[in-house]
């Protein structure tokens, strides 16, 4: 088996279990915007501590960083966030299952936002797999309380955060591989490391202005939350440092497709921890994303 495909296992085992965590506090101890936070405030300075020994360990410096290195990690960083704020506010409106099947949109819209900036070629086939994955998102969104069909049926605040939270992952992805792609060395996981290092200061820097100015009162949450946090802070380290190799070795679209083994994982979390029902329509709407995430793998 290829090292790419098994970081990307890896990677969506650590982020389960940071999805995990994230939920647990936002559903009481912190907002959603304090919980994005806590992601980035208890890895940073972990991810920070573990280049430098890698550099010094290797006995290397720091390549000279390009402008296109510092425009792609940080669009990166700012649609992460994005996008990890949509996923929390998620988990309050959908259970875990279907929230974090909701933000696995972004393999289909990987592959789009590939096709306009990279400007990547998709066969038939990939085609045919992204009508697949849509038809499991609509069914995922349709709200089954309302009665009839509707557009308000589909068109409800649960789908569109799911869709926005795929959206800004699909570009902070394309964006990630960018940056470890402008560094020069051929060494991956340093490639990532420096990357990652960049990319999560910068969020714990831009989330802690943020909040000190429209929720002053989560900075100190997020700390009396450590005991929990400082986990989501080691899972997402792990995570994106198993993202950000696999980014360095194969095209983002197929990374995430392979992690999508994360939407059985998260499943199996939403039954046997969170002891949450899942329907057999969402259940229907998870088999046809996966299958059109099986075709991407294949055919794309």
């Amino acid at each position: 088996m290829e090292l790419w495909i098994v970081l990307s296992i890896a990677a969506a085992g650590f982020q389960t279990l940071r999805f995990m965590l994230q939920k647990q506090l936002s559903l009481g101890t912190l907002s959603a915007g304090g919980a994005t936070f806590a992601r980035f405030a208890y890895s940073a300075p972990l991810v920070v501590l573990a280049l430098a020994g890698y550099l010094a360990w290797h006995d290397v410096a720091v390549p000279r960083l390009s402008g296109a290195f510092w425009a792609y990690a940080l669009t990166g960083a700012l649609t992460q966030v994005l996008a990890t704020w949509c996923v929390v506010a998620l988990f309050s409106a959908r259970n875990f299952a279907v929230g974090i099947t909701f933000k696995k949109t972004e393999v289909i819209l990987t592959a789009l936002v590939g096709l306009i900036i990279l400007g990547d070629q998709i066969g038939i086939a990939a085609w045919c797999a992204i009508v697949v994955g849509l038809i499991g998102v609509l069914i995922l969104s349709d709200n089954a309380g309302l009665p009839g069909v509707s557009l308000r049926r589909i068109a409800n605040r649960a789908a569109a955060l799911g869709l926005a939270s795929g959206g800004f992952f699909a570009v902070s992805a394309v964006a990630y591989r960018g940056a470890t792609l402008e560094i020069a060395n051929d060494d991956p996981l340093l490639r990532a490391g420096i990357a990652l290092a960049v990319v999560t200061t910068s969020q714990m820097l831009g989330m802690a202005a943020w909040l000190s100015w429209r929720e002053s009162g989560q900075l100190t949450a997020v700390w009396q939350a450590r005991r929990v946090a400082i986990w989501i802070g080691i899972t997402s380290m792990g995570g994106s440092l198993c993202w950000f190799t696999a980014f360095t070795l194969q095209a983002a679209a197929l990374v995430f497709a392979v992690g999508q083994v994360e939407v059985i994982f998260s499943l199996a979390a939403s039954v046997l921890v969170f002891r949450e029902r899942t329907s057999p329509r969402e259940l229907w709407g998870i088999a046809l994303l996966t299958l059109s995430i099986l075709m991407l793998v294949w055919f794309g």
